[in-house]
């Protein structure tokens, strides 16, 4: 009878199975996502921050918060029709917070900021929309500047069409009157030079730049979360010892 001995040599190998490919439903989906949002718009969105408040800290501040906020509703941010929009409306409603400005740190920060280089007309029409209402600003970034239409635009400010079109009517003769260049130009090609100029302040908004890694934020995100958590649970527990502590009181 004949036998044949494998050795620790000879003895066939069992193929090791493929790793399976990655599907949009797996646990790295998300964070691989998430980062792939950040590196794509942060740039973008911080440059869009610092022309609505004029503070490249704050402006940078506002894009951290934005993309930590989306990424603690990560599965309903990761459903909407526009991640992207989603993340933008949340850093141009905290670029222009006035009480995100008046938080102490924000106050210690405050002070002398070097005005960025460019042309002297591009610092004239920062200061221009710097000066404008807040709803202003943002209404002739998102229409002039990123080129949205007007019911995209009206529906990202929470205001009607007609609303929005007045607002975008009185920003534009608010800048002419203060923007000798949009002054001089025709009525007619007004509109198109405020739109080129806004897109090349976007282009250049003062250096501004998205400075965090995605991973980081995530990160912070995710510590925050804990001790929020931690937070409740203590507050639990104080509330029971409470609870306690009164019905002891109350013992005849």
């Amino acid at each position: 009878m004949h036998m044949t001995v494998f050795t620790h040599e000879s003895a066939p190998r069992t193929p090791r199975a493929p790793r399976p490919p990655q599907v949009p439903g797996s646990p790295q989906a998300p964070a691989e996502a998430f980062d792939r949002l950040y590196t794509t718009h942060a740039l973008a969105l911080t440059r869009q921050a610092y022309l609505l408040c004029g503070r490249c800290a704050r402006a940078e501040r506002a894009v951290t918060r934005a993309f930590r906020l989306a990424w603690e509703q990560w599965p309903r941010v990761a459903r909407d029709e526009d991640p992207a929009g989603w993340v933008r409306a949340a850093v141009h409603e905290l670029a222009l917070s006035p009480w995100y400005a008046l938080l102490p740190r924000r106050r210690r920060a405050r002070g002398a900021e070097p005005a960025p280089a460019g042309p002297p007309g591009d610092a004239l029409l920062r200061a221009a929309l710097l000066a404008l209402p807040r709803c202003y600003r943002r209404t002739v970034v998102l229409h002039d500047g990123l080129g949205l239409p007007l019911p995209q635009t009206a529906a990202e400010t929470e205001a009607t069409c007609a609303a929005t079109a007045r607002r975008l009517r009185n920003a534009r003769e608010a800048l002419v009157d203060r923007v000798p260049r949009l002054a001089q130009a025709p009525p007619e090609a007004r509109e198109r030079l405020l739109a080129e100029q806004v897109r090349g302040l976007l282009a250049a908004a003062g250096g501004a730049g998205a400075t965090r890694l995605p991973a980081a934020i995530r990160l912070a995100s995710e510590r925050w979360n804990a001790r929020l958590a931690r937070l409740a649970v203590l507050l639990a527990l104080a509330g029971l010892a409470g609870l306690a502590f009164a019905w002891v009181l109350a013992w005849p």
